[in-house]
């Protein structure tokens, strides 16, 4: 079964969204700790491996209209 790239750019923006969310949380005195700042990084490569599937869905969308 293959996901579409938008329904993996979801998927990939709700992991994003909850490692920020755990990050903000595990953030207690200061955000310079190791695990608040790796949730971050991760949270990052997933926003963009989801804006890059956004923008592959648009590519595939208009190359079948054509």
């Amino acid at each position: 079964m293959r996901f579409s790239p938008l329904g993996s750019a979801i998927i990939y923006f709700i992991l994003g969204s909850l490692f920020i969310y755990i990050g903000i949380k595990s953030a207690d005195d200061t955000v310079f700790n190791f695990i608040t700042l790796a949730l971050a990084f991760f949270a990052t490569i997933d926003f963009v491996v989801a804006i890059r599937l956004v923008s592959l869905h648009f590519k595939i969308k208009k190359a079948k209209k054509k």
